[in-house]
């Protein structure tokens, strides 16, 4: 079963900076998370409906006085009791409205975080909704003065409007009202043109809204004021029923949180509390950028560790052949890979892609460097186990008689057999051995010159024999290098077809998200602007179609943007089949240059 790491009570944000227990738990959940938000003005419960879709009959703070109860904002993450593997959020915010509070700045950062962390937005009032609740939520009108879409820069000749794509960002909208007496209707001799900003805005922001409305819970004013503490047998069966409805239709309807462009978000949620906190004015485009190289950053760290974990294993069984090498190179930097693409977003120059690999290039040139060593350590060791016995020989004189070249060249075959036997020696095999044989040349040469037993005759013909020893020992260790490029060759290309399509199928994943994004704006739109023609409205309708072409425009845009792909991506992978080719060869002039050093 997979652990995770739960708030057991909630959390509480004060003063617009995240707490270290939150920020803990929040980095702790690495799966989607629906993040529900409730907002409304100062003790009109919302403290009781979080409590319930946590499933608790408390937990979140509940009052019985005038004086707002909650403040800054308090967290409970549980499991989402409908979508496996999801985690619920929930964001119970202070109280808007309070005058004890002093700074009513606070309620409008307080209530544009809501928005901007939640994937579904509870507004909570009390009594009905008449002309007064709604201007009481003024609040999302000074919505488009707290958030822009883009940077300064990129909106100096698009600023107005903007808000109107707020449709394709912002969560849904839940009006509960709380211990509603009166009938639901808004003043009903104003004509729906009449309609002030607060309503307009609500319409054009959110994607879509719902109401729901309670009766009292309780027979008595009293029973109201103490609800944490009530059973369910002390509250209004009616009341019960409407909670039950209410928490399921949650459960159910609440999405999971995106960021703009669709990206699914974990527990990732603290970027836009610094920005707010910061006094700055949040735009979306800069805070994704921004939540992108961090999660990006970490995502090359993850990969990398599943690259290098893989292969610190290998690192135990040194040395070993280039074949199983490669082999095992292939298999963890696509594993790597497939855990970079499944955390990063929006990488779209292949910026941190090619971060990562030059980080698994730089293991993997390091990796090859250690096999050659522990190679040549092993094949150097074995070399002069064996030749112990004919270098006493030597010593002895044995092959300073008569016949001893014969006796030498033996010997020298015997080991060479031998060694040629023991298996699993690397990559140096045949290079340590062509190298033992050059540096006893001068030896045999010797031996053979003092063997008095053979004729000159014979002599020149064994010391063409010895060339031609050395030559085809030479050919071999040419043969084992062209067949570990060879072998190098065929495994990076192998890599450069994984990752082509593990990235083209990243990039289409994250192209899907954005059209269901867009999708979703353009139906909301759609909807309002039927509505606006069926009520007689025909200006707001045209507006509105305006709207939807923009929308409609810009979702036919990137919908071909699968150049972004040829241009960013394929011309930084192709190079990449290269790459191990140039490291061998850069390792070769290394070589060269330490033996000249050394010489």
């Amino acid at each position: 079963a997979h652990v995770f790491y739960y708030s057991t009570e909630p959390i509480c944000n004060r003063r617009l900076r995240v707490r270290k227990e939150a920020k803990d738990i929040l980095d702790g959940i690495n799966e989607p998370v629906v993040v529900v938000s409730v907002v409304g003005l100062y003790r009109t419960g919302k403290s009781y409906l979080m409590n319930r879709l946590a499933g608790q009959q408390s937990g979140f703070a509940l009052g019985s006085t005038i004086e707002s109860k909650t403040k800054g904002i308090w967290m409970w993450c549980v499991p989402h009791p409908n979508k496996e593997g999801h985690t619920l959020v929930l964001l119970d915010t202070e109280g808007l409205g309070d005058v004890a509070k002093g700074d009513s700045k606070n309620d409008g950062w307080i209530f544009c975080l809501a928005v901007l962390l939640s994937s579904t937005l509870v507004y909570n009032s009390r009594g009905t909704i008449d002309n007064t609740a709604v201007e009481k939520l003024h609040y999302v009108v000074e919505l488009a003065e707290q958030i822009k879409i883009r940077s300064t820069e990129a909106a100096d000749d698009e600023e107005e409007g903007e808000d109107s794509e707020f449709v394709r960002f912002f969560p849904s909208f839940i009006w509960v009202v709380r211990d509603f007496t009166l009938e639901l209707e808004i003043d009903g001799k104003k004509k729906i043109r009449d309609y002030n900003l607060p309503r307009e805005c609500i319409k054009r922001y959110f994607p879509s809204r719902k109401c729901f409305v309670f009766p009292f819970p309780a027979t008595s004013h009293q029973d109201t004021t103490r609800l944490e503490i009530l059973q369910d047998q002390d509250l209004a069966q009616q009341f019960q029923e409407f909670t039950g409805h209410f928490c399921d239709y949650m459960f159910v309807n609440s999405d999971v949180k995106r960021l703009k462009g669709g990206h699914i978000v974990t527990g990732r949620l603290k970027l836009f509390i610094y920005t707010i906190s910061s006094g700055e004015v949040p735009c979306l485009d800069n805070a994704v950028v921004v939540l992108a190289n961090l999660e990006n950053q970490t995502a090359v760290q993850e990969a990398l560790k599943v690259y290098q974990g893989g292969m610190e294993e290998l690192k135990k069984t040194l040395p070993i052949s280039i074949e199983k090498l490669t082999c095992e190179h292939q298999k963890f930097s696509s594993l790597a890979i497939d855990k970079f693409t499944k955390r990063s977003f929006k990488d779209e120059k292949m910026e941190y892609l090619k971060k990562l690999e030059e980080a698994v290039s730089m293991c993997y040139t390091d990796l090859l460097e250690e096999n050659e060593m522990a190679s040549e350590r092993k094949c150097r060791d074995l070399l002069k186990n064996l030749s112990s016995d004919m270098n006493k020989r030597l010593q002895d004189g044995e092959y300073s008689q008569s016949g001893g070249y014969e006796l030498y060249c033996r010997d020298r075959d015997a080991i060479v057999e031998q060694y040629r036997r023991e298996p699993n020696k690397g990559i140096r095999a045949e290079a340590v051995l062509e190298e033992f044989l050059k540096e006893r040349e001068p030896e045999a040469n010797s031996i053979l010159c003092m063997d008095n037993k053979l004729t000159e005759n014979e002599k020149q013909m064994n010391k063409e024999k010895e060339n031609a020893a050395l030559l085809k020992q030479k050919l071999k260790e040419e043969e084992e290098k062209r067949i570990e490029s060879e072998r190098m060759m065929e495994t990076e290309k192998v890599r450069h077809e994984d990752r082509v399509k593990q990235m083209q199928e990243s990039f289409n994943k994250e192209k899907e998200q954005q059209q269901q994004e867009m999708d979703g704006a353009i139906e909301s739109k759609l909807k309002e602007q039927e509505e606006m023609l069926k009520k007689g409205f025909k200006d707001e309708a045209y507006n509105l179609k305006e709207e939807i072409k923009k929308l409609k425009d810009e979702k036919e845009h990137s919908h071909g943007g699968g150049g972004i792909f040829k241009d960013y991506v394929m011309p930084f992978l192709c190079p990449l089949v290269e790459t191990v080719p140039n490291l061998l060869m850069q390792r070769s002039m290394m070589k060269s240059l330490k033996k000249g050093l050394k010489r």
